[in-house]
């Protein structure tokens, strides 16, 4: 069986989009912040996190673990506390390109690690107050790193994508499909 070891609708939305037969079991897990890591390592080290607990449980089935972070300037810039960090983190997006990187955790049965991150560049529209504002209104973003959600009305704050769009959405499917069939 596929075990998905996240809560976020939205890998859960990208797997059904697959029509893939999976089950979704989370165990607690606190997520690392710390800027001075890579995006691709601090991203793995949440998504393993997420994965090794679940598989410890289940070492027969096929666990996924997944984190996505969107970077500016080598920060990262997770899930936002309140909506004045949402208006923060859009206000330091708008107009630049920045990086969203997710990790998969993906350990098979038997406890075999076919581990990867994928990196997608986002760039945002400039936007002023007002802009922030509409979006806020319109997009709940408080369960969302970087404050903005590449599915729901992007088009008023992203200007284009180079990469993977289910990257920045929140799981490479693409490539996880390629490892699951490898």
């Amino acid at each position: 069986m596929l075990i998905l070891a996240s809560q976020s609708p939205r890998r859960r939305d990208l797997l059904l989009r697959e029509h893939l037969n999976f089950c979704v079991i989370c165990r607690p897990s606190r997520e690392q912040n710390d800027a001075a890591l890579p995006p691709a390592q601090l991203c793995a080290l949440n998504a393993s996190a997420k994965a090794e607990p679940v598989a410890e449980l289940f070492p027969n089935d096929i666990v996924v673990g997944a984190d996505t972070l969107v970077f500016l300037d080598g920060r990262p810039f997770g899930k936002p506390a309140d909506l004045a960090d949402a208006r923060r983190m859009l206000n330091e997006l708008q107009g630049r390109t920045h990086c969203v990187c997710t990790a998969v955790a993906l350990i098979m049965p038997g406890g075999e690690r076919r581990d990867f991150a994928v990196t997608s560049f986002v760039t945002f529209r400039p936007m002023g107050p007002d802009d922030i504002e509409r979006y806020l209104a319109e997009v709940p973003v408080l369960d969302k790193a970087g404050a903005y959600a590449m599915q729901e009305k992007s088009e008023l704050i992203v200007a284009g994508v180079e990469g993977d769009e289910d990257n920045v959405i929140g799981l490479p499917v693409t490539r996880l499909l390629h490892e699951l069939t490898r």
